[in-house]
């Protein structure tokens, strides 16, 4: 036997078994992300919770109306009803938008501010290819946070 044909024979298998391991490894290597994906998916912020944690400090309300803890938060010209859910999710339910309008929109101002008991908001959609603002919006109190007077 010359050494060549030794170490064909000692590669042949050598590098099955190299193929084997490295195949396994990479099917065993998958396993793990598939428990963790679920879970990693699930504590995954939606939209919505990142939307109600980046809003600035003059789109937020979170106190007392009417007697009820409130948490309000303006987003896309819409003032939206914050809640936690008991999973500990944040999600929100829109109390008050501006009256529709039949070409595209875009939000141009929108705030809360609280005052006297009372919350107000300043909502204004602009229409695409119009000057100044509003074509949508105006400015709206309510003392509970569900029920909205146009000012």
């Amino acid at each position: 036997m010359t050494s060549h044909s030794i170490i064909q024979r000692i590669a042949r298998p050598a590098g099955a078994m190299f193929l084997t391991i490295a195949g396994m490894a990479g099917l065993l290597s998958g396993c793990d992300r598939i428990g963790s994906s679920a879970s990693t998916q699930s504590t995954q912020p939606s939209a919505e919770e990142i939307a109600i944690r980046t809003a600035p400090p003059e789109q937020v309300f979170q106190g007392t109306l009417a007697g009820q803890t409130v948490h309000l938060v303006v987003h896309d010209c819409e003032v939206l009803s914050v809640r936690q859910t008991a999973q500990g999710r944040l999600e929100w339910k829109s109390v008050l938008a501006p009256e529709p309008y039949p070409f595209p929109t875009s939000c141009e101002r929108q705030s809360l501010s609280f005052d006297a008991g009372q919350v107000t908001a300043r909502l204004g959609r602009r229409a695409f290819g119009a000057g100044g603002c509003c074509a949508s919006g105006g400015t709206y109190r309510s003392a509970d946070g569900l029920i909205w007077k146009r000012l």
